[in-house]
């Protein structure tokens, strides 16, 4: 920080503090300090604290290898100490007794502080020079319109650096990165327990972002990263755009860590350079876990990906996942980011889940198109669905069941869209999450049955004062088709139930239930409240609704309905909840239960 910064202030007169301190002595050096001494200090909170912390009294009073001398000099300073510490809380006038007494051959310190009257701010001289006078008045108006220490507030040395920074820290946000402080002054007048405050900004030019200068890439082409910036040469210097560039580069998987900057120089303020320096990840990266979940079971995960396939930063991505009534295996290939910032990728996947009387294998073969912005993700897809659905115990099927045993596939062109619009993105507390999902297949073109089908999802988080949050979530999902339902492949319809959908119910287990087996339905309708408390900022608990259909016919639903509680951890690696939740309709409770651990 440039730019003066003093405190000028009358010195009082401070005899009458210096007759107790002579008295306590007196009485101290007639008895030979031989080991540690204790300080009891007699002051209001929070002088008492600040004091306790940070006087040498107290730092020192559990050393056994002092000497008189030692002990006599922090007796004689601790009055200048005192003063210097309650000034930084506004108290220019305390009163400081000390007396010095001896119990069990150990001394007893007794710190007596009256702190006097606290500084007031009497008034505040706020200046700005530089481009931003001319250029954006209204930012100067807004400047002091928000400064943090005005007129009548109590004088704290803390508030006003805190303050000074603030006002810095938002000039420089926005158009002037090259803002300091040219002067700032504190004069205190502790006769009268008045403050006044003077301080001046200079904004500096207004600056603008020039072309990117990038450094650290050496296995990774700096095509990848200039494909997804965000920026364009000209544009006013923003703090947040240079982040946003930062968390784009960060989305791909190259690298380890991305430090964006530009230099201030006032002489050059026009397209300055925009400073990407990168660490590149390793071309191998091999990954294992383990975890368990309430819906599937104990599980274990290996993975390894290859981010410099045939040497042109193609990803080659290649996953296993073992649970106890799921297993899936996907390999995928996907080209580095092209010219507009889409990622093109190719992938197959084969994967077998074993729920309520159901035995379903899915066999997939895609290519997508897909991008990542600052808030919202978008994909264009093909995929081409193999499906294979058995009956695990083979009961005979009534004859109105709608989806039925066998193979059965779709090629299925597809959008999807995903907007992140939360404060936080691992522990939001506001804001919302939306994803739809829209694709259709037409009979006769590798599928066995025209169909359009739509799913959307919304997460909503809403702050209830400083600790408590309320969280909305609604799903729906929908296959239209003039045909049989029954020709559509199983993973492309919907079951309900389980930990994130209506709790209470085991994994999938809502649906078109026939003779104790449930299969997949034309539409899903679902929906939660849970209120959360934390106690702690790390620990807090919840209470919930949630209720939710699968069904075939609108007119047979039954809606099922889901209560209980929980605690919610924020671990290291991400949110972790335990519920006990009591299913209505099926008269049970059941806990759900969500963790990993990765190594």
């Amino acid at each position: 920080m440039a730019g003066k910064d003093s405190m000028i202030f009358k010195k009082p007169k401070y005899s009458r503090l210096q007759v107790p301190i002579v008295l306590g002595l007196l009485v101290g050096a007639s008895v030979p300090l031989h080991a540690a001494y204790r300080v009891d200090i007699d002051a209001p909170q929070p002088l008492r604290q600040v004091l306790q912390d940070n006087l040498d009294l107290t730092r020192y009073q559990e050393r056994k290898d002092l000497d008189d001398e030692q002990f006599t000099f922090m007796l004689d300073t601790v009055a200048e100490q005192v003063l210097q510490l309650t000034s930084t809380e506004g108290y220019f006038k305390p009163v400081v007794k000390v007396a010095v007494d001896t119990k069990d051959a150990k001394k007893i310190v007794t710190l007596h502080v009256a702190p006097g009257p606290r500084t007031v701010i009497a008034r505040v001289d706020l200046d700005v020079t530089g481009a931003i006078v001319k250029e954006s008045p209204s930012r100067v108006a807004s400047l002091k319109e928000n400064w943090r220490l005005p007129a009548a507030q109590p004088f704290r040395q803390a508030d006003w650096d805190i303050a000074k920074d603030a006002a810095l820290e938002d000039l420089k946000r926005q158009r002037y990165p090259a803002a300091r402080i040219a002067q700032s002054e504190a004069r205190i007048n502790p006769d009268v327990s008045e403050a006044e405050l003077s301080l001046q900004f200079d904004s500096g030019p207004g600056f603008t972002l020039g072309e990117l200068n990038i450094h650290g890439t050496n296995r990774y082409p700096e095509e990848i990263i200039r494909n997804v910036n965000p920026l364009h040469p000209g544009e006013e210097f923003s703090i947040e755009r240079l982040l946003e560039l930062q968390r784009q580069i960060q989305k791909t998987p190259y690298f380890s860590n991305v430090v964006v900057s530009i230099k201030d120089d006032i002489e050059h303020p026009d397209l300055a350079p925009v400073n990407v320096n990168v660490t590149e990840l390793p071309a191998h990266r091999l990954r294992a876990g383990a975890g368990y979940s309430s819906d599937t079971g104990a599980n274990v995960l290996g993975r390894y990906s290859y981010y410099n396939l045939f040497d042109s930063a193609y990803v080659l991505d290649s996953q296993v996942k073992l649970e106890q009534q799921r297993q899936f295996v996907t390999l995928g290939v996907d080209m580095p980011p092209n010219a507009r910032g889409y990622v093109d990728g190719v992938s197959v996947s084969d994967e077998r889940t074993t729920l309520k009387g159901i035995d379903l294998r899915d066999v997939r073969i895609g290519i997508k198109q897909a991008r990542s912005f600052e808030k919202y993700d978008t994909a264009f897809t093909l995929d081409y669905y193999a499906d294979d659905l058995q009956q695990i115990d083979n009961t005979p099927l009534p004859p109105d069941a709608i989806a039925l045993p066998g193979k059965h596939r779709a090629l299925v062109p597809g959008y999807a869209w995903a907007r992140r619009d939360v404060d936080d993105p691992i522990f939001p507390r506001s804001g919302n999450v939306i994803a739809l999902q829209t694709g259709f297949g037409v009979k006769g073109i590798l599928t066995d049955q025209t169909f359009l089908r739509a799913f959307l999802r919304i997460k909503q988080y809403v702050p209830i004062g400083k600790r408590d949050l309320m969280i909305f979530r609604t799903e729906v999902g929908a296959n239209q088709t003039t045909g049989s339902n029954a020709d559509i492949p199983a993973s492309l319809l919907f079951r309900a139930g389980g930990t994130d959908s209506v709790r209470g119910y085991s994994n999938q287990s809502i649906g078109n239930l026939q003779n104790g087996t449930v299969f997949p339905t034309k539409y899903l309708l679902s929906g939660s409240a849970e209120y959360q408390h934390w106690v702690l900022p790390d620990w807090g608990g919840a209470v919930f609704y949630d209720v939710g259909t699968a069904t075939d016919n609108w007119k047979d639903k039954t809606f099922y309905q889901g209560v209980g509680a929980g605690v919610r951890w924020r671990s290291p690696v991400g949110p972790v909840n335990a519920d006990l939740a009591y299913g209505v309709q099926a008269r049970q409770i059941r806990p759900h239960i969500s963790l990993g651990i990765a190594f």
